[in-house]
């Protein structure tokens, strides 16, 4: 038998050169072009207002490119039906408007509907479905308690947990650990990076945890100005001179300690 070859790993998400302006105004995404790897977890760093969201929600299909082409799985993303679409691809924004007393099971529930007839109604086999997102991200607790009662850290794991339940491909996250105590924000990558390690999940998330980052995560896109300024795995990304173009901050530094990256500024 000969010696084993080492192929790349396909692309699962693409972006080609896109770009994206909100209301006829300047580009906020500006001709970006990168691809997002099968069965890896990636994060997309950057300063606010650097087009980070914008490039998921691309992703996520609820924007569509002036320029340029999204692709899932090597087709374009405009010609996936939706609840084909949403099988391979769950997304979780930074805040979700929940405004009606729903219990969190009942919320976690609706992640269930790309397999969901229409006209009918959820089974045991999409409950037991949701408990099971619930209980993977430590939430299962609150699978009775209204949403409204619920502190906004605990509303982010539900609305994870409902991104979960979807059993998609790829989990698009927008900040998802802006609420979250240090504690679940350490609980939630390693359920993602578990996830990945277990099921080929696929995570892109957008993140201003850098510390969190290395070396768990396997990739890491920098945006500056709506550009793709850097890419790679985390140690070759997250140094001083990546940092400082990104952040647009000279008083960055970054120094390697057993395998990690620490950051600060002075």
């Amino acid at each position: 038998m000969g010696a084993a070859v080492n192929r790349p790993t396909p692309n699962l998400l693409e972006a080609r050169a896109v770009e994206f302006a909100y209301g006829g105004g300047p580009p906020v995404v500006r001709g970006v072009s990168l691809g997002v790897p099968a069965g890896r977890l990636c994060a997309i760093i950057g300063a606010n207002g650097c087009g980070k969201s914008t490039l998921v929600r691309l992703f996520a299909g609820l924007l569509a490119p002036v320029k340029g082409e999204i692709l899932l799985g090597g087709a374009p993303v405009r010609g996936i039906p939706r609840r084909q679409a949403a099988r391979q691809v769950a997304y979780v924004p930074q805040a979700q408007n929940l405004a009606f007393p729903f219990t969190a099971l009942e919320v976690v529930l609706t992640g269930r509907s790309p397999y969901t007839p229409r006209f009918r109604f959820e089974d045991a086999r999409d409950r037991e479905r949701a408990l099971e997102a619930l209980e993977t991200v430590e939430a299962a607790h609150l699978a009775d308690r209204p949403v409204t009662e619920l502190s906004g850290g605990e509303r982010q794991m539900v609305s994870v947990a409902r991104a979960l339940a979807q059993e998609p491909r790829c989990l698009l996250l927008d900040e998802p650990s802006a609420a979250l105590d240090l504690k679940h924000r350490a609980m939630l990558v390693r359920t993602l990076a578990a996830m990945r390690d277990r099921r080929g999940l696929t995570a892109l998330i957008v993140t201003h945890d850098l510390h969190l980052l290395d070396p768990v995560f396997d990739y890491v896109f920098a945006l500056a100005c709506g550009e793709l300024a850097a890419e790679g795995p985390p140690a070759e990304v997250l140094t001083g001179a990546v940092l400082a173009r990104v952040y647009n901050d000279p008083y960055v530094r970054t120094r390697r300690v057993e395998g990690r990256t620490l950051i600060w500024s002075n």
